[in-house]
């Protein structure tokens, strides 16, 4: 088994707390989903957000969803001239026997903008994702 990255980004139109957690939830969640992630196989995730996102740590989403002993980081991205505003990054260290190319990265609002050549290809049943999203929260709440 050899660890991969997984990568993902997307945008907030705002920064608040629950936009940030709640668009790094569904981000994550659709990783997980479309790539079949565990979270025992997760060496490390790194999340990055632009200098202008900074009232909640997005890493915190990956806690109510369950990911209680995998490392998490935070940090910022560069600061490059006309870079995309307001953009939530994560880079997934995955233990998999997929080759790279059968890792799916998943780049959401306007972050499809910096891949536009990986879209979701498989269609996603969003309200389901978000049935599994709240119940990943609710079990967190209790284990708190």
């Amino acid at each position: 088994m050899i660890c991969r990255g997984v990568r993902g980004a997307t945008t907030v139109d705002e920064d608040k707390p629950e936009a940030i957690l709640r668009a790094t939830r569904e981000l994550l969640a659709l990783m997980i989903q479309v790539n079949g992630i565990r979270s025992e196989d997760v060496a490390s995730v790194i999340f990055t957000t632009t200098k202008d996102v900074v009232s909640q740590y997005p890493a915190l989403a990956a806690r109510q969803l369950g990911w209680l002993d995998v490392p998490l980081l935070c940090g910022h991205e560069m600061e490059v001239p006309g870079s995309l505003p307001r953009c939530i990054r994560i880079l997934l260290h995955w233990n998999t026997e997929l080759g790279q190319s059968e890792i799916q990265h998943l780049y959401l609002g306007a972050a499809q903008s910096l891949r536009p050549d990986k879209s979701i290809t498989e269609e996603v049943d969003m309200a389901e994702l978000q049935k599994w999203i709240d119940e990943q929260m609710e079990k967190w709440k209790v284990q708190r």
